[in-house]
């Protein structure tokens, strides 16, 4: 099983005929994704790598019942496609784009609150690298090879440091179910949390691994309601312990403005939680192995 894409999910790309949506497009259809279309204002009814081109989201849905997509839409007009996507009935959206103003995604997530909770898109990212469920599909831009599957989730702000994580993991045999990124700037879809939740939900899912960074509290959130709902172990890592306060570090959310928002901090807190700390970004397989290992030693 998997949380929120599996081989059966009938995806749409927001830019499909861009230079950059026409890439990924290609290369999740060869995954195996069950991509049903795109959506290019202006370009409705033509064909483009086997399937069909629509002008607008509703479109879209109506012909193809689509239920999730993913956005490749330059950073001015980026906010409107997700939106345009939470109008048309999408569940779930995943948006690539980097640098989106903040203020759209502040109007973003005022638009989302008009849905009810029930009816409201799931939004990854933006500035993510997307997910995916290994051996069934994927929905963004990550090197699929590297990915075994398998019961262990990931959530990453960062989406090189979750190609790490599951490049170690499958030199030592094991396998994700699935691998979400969330997104690297200070406005994003969904929190740690969220995701942590489904995770927990997910009965194919036996642990999973959060890799969080400094900047904002979400990880410290997160590693308190774990505390308290988890069923299962939550192994996480934390980039910047050598950060100085104020400084950036790459993701637009990586900066230390307040107390708790270092990563050591967070560390200290994650741990305090009663969770497992992975100590450097080359100890991703050891540790998980060593959880999974104590698991079934347990058992």
């Amino acid at each position: 099983m998997a949380i929120l894409l599996t081989r059966g999910t009938k995806v749409l790309v927001q830019g499909f005929t861009g230079r950059i949506g026409s890439f990924h497009a290609q290369e999740m259809i060869e995954y195996g994704t069950n991509l049903v279309g795109g959506v290019t204002p202006g370009k409705g009814g033509a064909i483009h790598l086997g399937l069909p081109v629509f002008n607008t989201m509703k479109g879209a849905v109506a012909e193809t019942d689509a239920e999730a997509s993913i956005v490749f839409v330059p950073p001015p007009f980026a906010a409107d496609s997700i939106m345009e996507a939470a109008d048309a009935g999408i569940k779930t959206c995943v948006c690539i784009t980097d640098g989106i103003p903040s203020q759209d995604m502040m109007r973003v997530k005022r638009y989302m609150r008009r849905y009810r909770s029930e009816n409201r898109m799931r939004l990854l990212g933006p500035n993510c690298a997307g997910m995916i469920t290994p051996g069934q599909a994927m929905m963004g831009i990550m090197p699929g090879h590297i990915y075994a599957p398998g019961r262990v989730g990931i959530i990453g702000r960062s989406g090189t440091l979750g190609y790490e994580a599951a490049s170690q993991m499958k030199a030592r045999g094991i396998g994700v179910s699935t691998s979400a990124g969330i997104g690297g700037d200070p406005i994003n879809g969904s929190s740690f949390k969220d995701i942590l939740e489904l995770f927990n939900e997910d009965p194919e899912t036996d642990a999973v691994v959060m890799i969080g960074e400094i900047g904002g509290t979400q990880e410290a959130e997160a590693a308190l309601w774990a505390k308290e709902n988890m069923r299962k172990p939550l192994i996480a890592y934390i980039a910047g312990l050598s950060a100085p306060k104020g400084k950036r570090m790459g993701h637009a959310g990586a900066i230390v403005s307040a107390f708790g928002e270092s990563a050591q901090e967070k560390v200290d807190l994650i741990r305090n939680a009663g969770h497992h700390i992975v100590p450097n970004p080359s100890a991703f397989g050891e540790t998980v192995a060593a959880v999974l290992a104590g698991m079934s030693a347990a058992a």
